[in-house]
């Protein structure tokens, strides 16, 4: 309680917090030193450090503060950095871990122990995906050297099964102490499955604790398919008088253990062949005096088109059709269907039905043509529709598509004919 006639004054319950040796420390520019002459003539200083100090400085909370909350943010930026560094050497071991896989390792540890060559391990092991040679450098080194990937390698590894961690350690590469004792087995031996696993016996400490007789037995037929065994490396050859000469090698031949002995399931199928390709020539003999009248190549040199046999002739840019009989017929030939007159030996013959029409002669030496196909045929210009007929003079030009041909008439052959005919009727 106060007196009226007392000052009022205001207590607190808070302790009062000691300052710390960092609050007392003043920056130096505020520790300019005064000096003052003495009554000696000696010049005196003062320390004015503590004198000199603002009331804010001296402030018990102000200074303490920002004491603690300076060194606590540093502390959390240290800790945040190494996190931060933690968390990306992690996320690198995890990244380098996707690409390869425990069995990836696995295989590459126990391949390099068997070679100790990484250009070998890299050409020879079949990996989960494809590594060049300077990945396969860079996974060996930081299994040795890193400890954040060994570790993280060495707990895939142990975490894998049984099964899957044999069939890994199964593909290791033979060393050259396994080839040489599998090459000293000759191709002659025949070795089996129980040889085999004699060997492996017999020699435990070279061989890979993975290996079994079976995959012995498979290596060894693969040196053999490339000629890596003993008994198959090539001699050389001799040299000297002991050289043997190509026409003395000839000389000790005998002919007749070279002459293979007469088949005669082989001499039944010859003369079967040779029967039926007479049978073809004989065909094509019959089927010559039909195709005289047909084609004819047309060559630069002048030749005589009408001859006493040719009653009529087509002619075309390249080719000839002679009319040798009183009724042909003109298309375009297919498997099933055969024409007299074949008009796609002269150009392109697609808009041309396969039985386009037919030339006929009458008996007064006038021809005929009678339009059977789906498209129109033009004659001297004037169309022709499927059904119709128009009389051929010497010289008419027919058009069918993007062909034409002109119709060439042996009027003297014709005049025989009809005097033959005359003399027939009159006797």
């Amino acid at each position: 309680m106060s007196t009226p006639g007392s000052s009022s004054r205001r207590h607190s319950s808070r302790s009062i917090k000691r300052r710390r040796f960092d609050d007392e420390l003043v920056e130096s520019s505020l520790l300019q030193k005064p000096h003052r002459k003495s009554s000696d003539g000696f010049e005196d200083s003062l320390d004015v450090g503590k004198a000199t100090g603002s009331a804010e400085d001296h402030k018990p909370g102000k200074s303490q503060d920002s004491g603690r909350r300076f060194s606590s943010n540093s502390e959390k930026k240290s800790g945040k950095r190494k996190k931060i560094k933690k968390t990306r050497q992690a996320f690198a071991a995890v990244k380098d871990m996707g690409r390869w896989k425990p069995t990836d390792d696995i295989m590459l540890i126990d391949s390099v122990e068997q070679v100790q060559d990484l250009a070998l391990v890299h050409l020879g092991v079949k990996f989960s995906c494809h590594f060049t040679l300077e990945e396969v450098q860079e996974r060996w080194y930081a299994l040795l050297y890193d400890p954040v990937i060994s570790a993280l390698a060495k707990q895939a590894m142990k975490a894998l099964p049984r099964e899957v961690a044999h069939v890994a350690h199964q593909k290791a590469l033979f060393s050259k102490a396994e080839e040489e004792i599998l090459s000293k087995i000759l191709t002659s031996a025949l070795p089996s499955t129980e040889s085999f696993e004699e060997i492996l016996n017999s020699n435990a400490t070279v061989f890979h604790q993975s290996r079994t007789p079976a995959a012995l037995e498979k290596h060894w037929n693969l040196m053999k398919q490339h000629h890596l065994l003993e008994d198959q490396v090539v001699q050389p050859l001799p040299q000297g008088d002991h050289i043997l000469s190509f026409s003395d090698a000839e000389d000790m031949l005998d002919d007749q253990e070279l002459s293979a002995p007469r088949d005669e399931a082989v001499d039944h199928e010859m003369r079967i062949s040779d029967r039926k390709q007479k049978r073809e020539i004989k065909q094509l003999e019959e089927e010559i005096p039909r195709w005289e009248y047909l084609v004819s190549s047309v060559t630069g040199v002048p030749t005589q088109e009408l001859d006493q046999h040719t009653v009529a002739v087509l002619r075309g840019r390249l080719v000839r059709y002679l009319m040798r009989s009183k009724e042909i017929t003109i298309g375009r030939s297919t498997e099933f269907v055969t024409v007299d007159i074949d008009l796609s030996l002269e150009g392109p013959a697609s808009k041309i039905s396969r039985r386009q029409g037919t030339i006929k002669m009458k008996s007064n030496g006038d021809f005929v043509f009678a339009n059977e196909g789906k498209r129109p045929m033009f004659i001297d210009g004037k169309a022709i529709q499927t059904g119709s007929k128009a009389k051929l003079f010497h010289e008419s030009v027919l058009e069918i598509g993007l062909l034409r041909f002109v119709f060439l008439i042996n009027q003297n052959l014709i005049s025989m004919i009809k005097e033959r005919e005359g003399e027939m009727m009159i006797g």
